[in-house]
């Protein structure tokens, strides 16, 4: 069967959006990284960059290379085309996380406002199967897929200005962790020593789209212990499959 035609839209003169959804879905998300993946597979000429959402796809191209025209074209052919079955994680990683106290303030409200415990929260959050939609807002920030509906909660009616790094938190129907400190209005559950984007580091972005993601419990002494090799540059997630 062939898949719908995505929406194609100028960005300003020179970058297209490739659009699969205008809503989040796992559906749209594997549209866009079957495409991404297939540009990268089979480039065309006069694309720069590529920048991959949860619903669409934003195409930097050299229009002295290519036209709008010329390469919406393709782009529809090629989206048409790819497989979204494309799109099994390459790498699948596990993240240790502290939960609540100083590393995740926001849990006990959490539970409260779900009806649940502290713990059943954590422990549903922790068991959980989840997969990188994409990294964007900050560098490394990487929104999760997958998160239990019964988790679900409106963002925050007062976002912090400022929030830690390493964050792991809750907000809409998303779950997602945060590398940078920054400000956030999701709801804080945890903190994870794992540096998703260390700029001295190899590799400097950790986690990519596409990739599987599970969840560990730790406590703060283990916490503080990798933390402290992370800020060395040490990699303290586990990688379960590559």
């Amino acid at each position: 069967m062939t898949a719908p035609i995505p929406r194609m839209m100028p960005s300003g003169d020179a970058a297209i959006t490739v659009e699969f959804g205008r809503d989040i879905s796992d559906e749209s998300n594997r549209r866009v990284l079957a495409l991404d993946r297939r540009l990268s597979q089979t480039p065309i000429a006069g694309i720069i960059e590529t920048v991959p959402t949860y619903r669409s796809l934003l195409v930097h191209y050299d229009p002295e290379t290519i036209g709008f025209d010329a390469l919406s074209a393709q782009l529809t052919t090629l989206a048409q085309a790819v497989d979204d079955g494309e799109t099994v994680a390459k790498r699948r990683w596990r993240i240790p996380v502290c939960y609540g106290g100083e590393h995740g303030i926001d849990l006990e409200d959490a539970a409260r406002a779900l009806n649940t415990t502290p713990d059943a929260l954590v422990a549903r959050h922790a068991a959980g199967e989840y997969r990188v939609a994409m990294i964007g807002f900050t560098p490394g920030w990487s929104y999760l897929s997958g998160l239990d509906p019964a988790l679900a909660m409106p963002r925050r009616q007062a976002p912090r200005l400022h929030t830690p790094a390493g964050t792991v938190s809750v907000g809409g129907i998303q779950t997602g962790i945060q590398c940078l400190p920054g400000p956030s209005g999701w709801h804080l559950l945890g903190r994870t020593p794992v540096r998703t984007y260390q700029l001295h580091r190899e590799p400097i972005f950790l986690l990519e789209p596409g990739d599987a993601i599970s969840f560990a419990q730790i406590d703060a002494k283990e916490f503080a212990e990798r933390d402290n090799a992370a800020s060395h540059g040490e990699i303290v997630a586990d990688l379960l499959s590559a």
